[in-house]
């Protein structure tokens, strides 16, 4: 039986084709992975450190594909995405990717008595990744489950999901209308995040005490709701608009988000205290979060 931990560490940036990046722990070892067109992508060198123990992974996975080619005259790049992941820097950084099939490939080159366990594992992961796009509830019980283990009251659950359904169909449309690269959504994310509640996601970390961690996954309910009021009155601004290309978008969510911080400072009005807070998840894990 093999011991698989999946945790969640959805980025603040999301793109239309690169969501959810998860870390995946295979017996305590670290396989970053990241969906990519509707299918699960693993980082090579962490499947490579994975199977081979190799001290520098990158320098092992880089002469692999000079003997691979040599011998058996195949390209693994050509099997390969850079797709962006998570660094231990806490950046995101290109890195070489491959689904299971591939994945499969590139393992059957390399000789280690690890192999078999771990093709097991990669052929359970994809299985869960068909179930969850032929039937999207169970990825949604998954995530919820993940969020229980952690320590998450019911009724924040409830809200964090329902601003991951808000945001998912915010970058859907920023897809369809002209943003392409990671920095756009980053762009685009920042003037709602700036207009909404004065600060930026890096800001809003910073002031959250937060380096790694998603920012979202340590803000209150009114931090929770506010976000969503922006980013589902910025979606419904493009709709109206029919708003094209990133300037455009750009003017579209600062409104989006001149909204929802109107609301926030009429709501600091009448309670007496201001939303923005220092206070997070990490802080208050040991209290229902407020």
């Amino acid at each position: 039986m093999i011991s698989v931990f999946v945790i969640i560490t959805v980025v603040t940036m999301d793109n239309s084709n690169i969501q959810n990046n998860q870390i995946a722990l295979f017996k305590g070892k670290k396989i970053r992975k990241t969906i990519y067109n509707k299918e699960w992508w693993f980082s090579v060198i962490d499947v490579v450190e994975v199977l081979t123990d190799s001290v520098n992974s990158r320098d092992y996975w880089f002469k692999m594909k000079i003997r691979v080619k040599s011998e058996d005259r195949v390209e693994l790049s050509t099997i390969c995405r850079q797709l962006k992941l998570q660094a231990p820097d806490g950046k995101m950084r290109e890195t070489d990717c491959a689904d299971t099939e591939g994945m499969f490939r590139i393992i059957q080159s390399i000789p280690s008595p690890k192999a078999e366990p771990l093709k097991r594992w990669l052929a359970k992961v994809g299985y869960e990744r068909i179930q969850e796009i032929e039937n999207p509830e169970l990825a949604t019980k998954r995530t919820k489950m993940l969020y229980k283990l952690k320590g998450y009251p019911d009724d924040w659950i409830e809200k964090r999901m329902r601003g991951i359904a808000v945001r998912e169909e915010l970058t859907d449309e920023w897809q369809k209308r002209g943003a392409k690269e990671n920095k756009d959504y980053e762009i685009l994310t920042a003037e709602i995040s700036k207009a909404t509640f004065g600060l930026v996601p890096n800001e809003y970390k910073k002031l959250k005490g937060l380096k790694r961690q998603n920012l979202r996954d340590h803000m209150d309910d009114f931090e929770l709701i506010l976000t969503m009021l922006g980013e589902r009155t910025t979606t419904e601004i493009h709709r109206t608009k029919n708003t094209r290309g990133v300037p455009r978008l750009k003017d579209d969510a600062r409104v989006g988000g001149q909204i929802a911080g109107s609301a926030r400072k009429q709501i600091e009005r009448k309670i007496g205290r201001t939303i923005v807070s220092k206070n997070n998840f990490l802080r208050n894990k040991n209290r229902k979060i407020i």
